[in-house]
């Protein structure tokens, strides 16, 4: 593993306290959500959203959503990543610029949405798919925010059909994790020992 790699993963924290009033940057926003969409997705699906929450009164919504966590508000970017049901019918289209690179033939293309087709009507395969991918995404925001010296925290604690309402999400965005990043201040604790690979790795 890359040296700069294995550091990052075994220095990053779950920053609960961050330095307030320390907005990010338009160009670090998007190219945090450039890197997290290169993250993998069956069939390349790509079904992911990314909202990102950076004015005060959006965060005191999100806060509200997410019963009053005071890193939502300190933070300088809350990202809501939601996953995608349906993804299935715009393969197709998602596929194109592979064919047009010449990374894929048109078969193969051909194929995968053939085969995508059990997805439709099967609601359960959709969000399993979804929360795949959203989380996927998640973590490489993540570790590319710990890459520039940012910290950050994964939220499962919030209310997503209040989160759903309050930011506009349609009936086919699922709001899978609220990441928070910014400037973490000293006080965070370090990173929290891990069960013993003994008990958690089998190798057959």
């Amino acid at each position: 593993m890359n040296t700069s790699l294995k550091n990052i993963i075994n220095t990053r924290i779950s920053v609960n306290s961050f330095q307030p009033n320390r907005p990010l940057k338009d160009e670090v926003i998007t190219s945090l959500v450039d890197l997290a969409t290169k993250s993998p997705s069956a069939y390349n699906l790509q079904n992911w959203r990314f909202i990102a929450v950076r004015s005060e009164s959006a965060k005191i919504r999100l806060q509200a959503a997410a019963f009053g966590q005071d890193k939502i508000l300190n933070c300088s970017v809350n990202f809501i990543i939601c996953g995608t049901l349906e993804a299935h019918k715009q393969l197709r289209s998602a596929l194109q610029p592979s064919l047009e690179a010449n990374i894929m033939e048109q078969k193969v293309v051909d194929a995968w949405v053939t085969q995508i087709a059990s997805h439709e009507g099967n609601f359960i395969l959709q969000r399993d798919e979804a929360i795949r991918s959203a989380s996927l995404a998640a973590m490489s925001l993540m570790l590319s925010a710990q890459d520039i010296g940012l910290g950050t925290c994964a939220i499962g604690g919030f209310d997503g059909t209040q989160v759903a309402y309050e930011f506009g999400l349609n009936s086919t965005e699922i709001p899978v994790l609220i990441v928070a990043v910014g400037y973490a201040t000293s006080n965070n604790w370090p990173q929290k020992p891990r069960k013993p690979l003994s008990k958690v790795l089998t190798i057959i």
